[in-house]
């Protein structure tokens, strides 16, 4: 495995790769979420490829950039682990060379002023445009994202559909713990009477999935309920419970859809989604 810091060092890693070349772009503080992505791309592809980037573009004012975790060490641990051929971890500088941002950005479109969109402005913009840096610097015949960013998930493939990228942009199911709780990085910052309340989430998408065959209004109303449980406490802020259709539009009268969840467990937001088939 090798690691490499700069764009020129990277540039010179990547011309040695066989193809077809697997990305699993990440913020670092991996998990076994994120050791699924590894793995996928290990499984699929000749050659592994992980950038291991925090990204100031897609934080707002007040959000947690500063205190993100940053665990390189054990990150490193892990790509070697799972057999990553080549990691990228660039500072800043490297990224957006002009000074912490960029000229030009990526709009997400009407689907990213939905649900996260709403809570957190910017945010997609800022997203789509690193990840679309990335897919330019590395060129990869497949890149990796996980489910629970479903939203995100989303736009990125809507992003390398209509801006003719060529990568083939591969969803890979949410890791849970063994209650339920979604991994997430940010699942550190959670005290134990915290996450104990964080599990809300799960059980109320679980309460939502199970009431789809009567329909959505019965999906709403189940998980609407589960919530309602923990709200009451006062542990638990919910942004939004939505259900919508698997591209984020209409909810179909039958079929496959997404029910999606955000929530502050005290001091921490976080986010889950589940399939349903209605």
């Amino acid at each position: 495995m090798r690691v490499v810091r700069t764009r020129a060092e990277f540039a010179a890693a990547r011309a040695q790769l066989p193809a077809p070349v697997g990305l699993v772009p990440t913020m670092g503080a991996l998990h076994a979420g994120h050791r699924a992505l590894l793995q996928a791309a290990r499984d699929e592809c000749a050659a592994v490829v992980t950038t291991n980037f925090v990204n100031p573009m897609q934080f707002g004012p007040g959000e947690d950039l500063a205190k993100y975790p940053r665990t390189l060490d054990a990150d490193l641990a892990v790509c070697e682990d799972v057999g990553v051929d080549l990691v990228w971890a660039p500072g800043v500088e490297d990224v957006y060379p002009r000074g912490g941002a960029t000229r030009v950005r990526i709009e997400p479109g009407p689907v990213g002023d939905l649900l996260e969109g709403a809570v957190r402005p910017g945010h997609f913009a800022g997203v789509l445009t690193v990840v679309g840096k990335f897919l330019n610097l590395v060129r990869p015949d497949r890149a990796y994202f996980g489910e629970k960013d479903y939203q995100q998930l989303t736009l990125i493939r809507q992003l390398s559909d209509d801006l003719d990228l060529g990568v083939v942009i591969v969803g890979v199911p949410t890791v849970r713990e063994p209650d339920g709780l979604a991994l997430s990085s940010r699942n550190v910052y959670l005290s134990p009477d915290e996450r104990r309340h964080a599990l809300a989430l799960s059980r109320a998408l679980s309460a939502g999935r199970d009431a789809a065959p009567q329909g959505a209004l019965a999906v709403i109303a189940a998980a609407t309920a589960e919530l309602g449980r923990e709200d009451g406490t006062g542990a638990l802020a919910v942004d939004y419970l939505e259900l919508r259709g698997t591209d984020l539009g209409e909810i179909p009268e039958h079929g496959p859809a997404r029910l999606l969840v955000a929530a502050r467990v005290g001091s921490t937001r976080l986010i889950d989604n589940v399939a349903v088939t209605l």
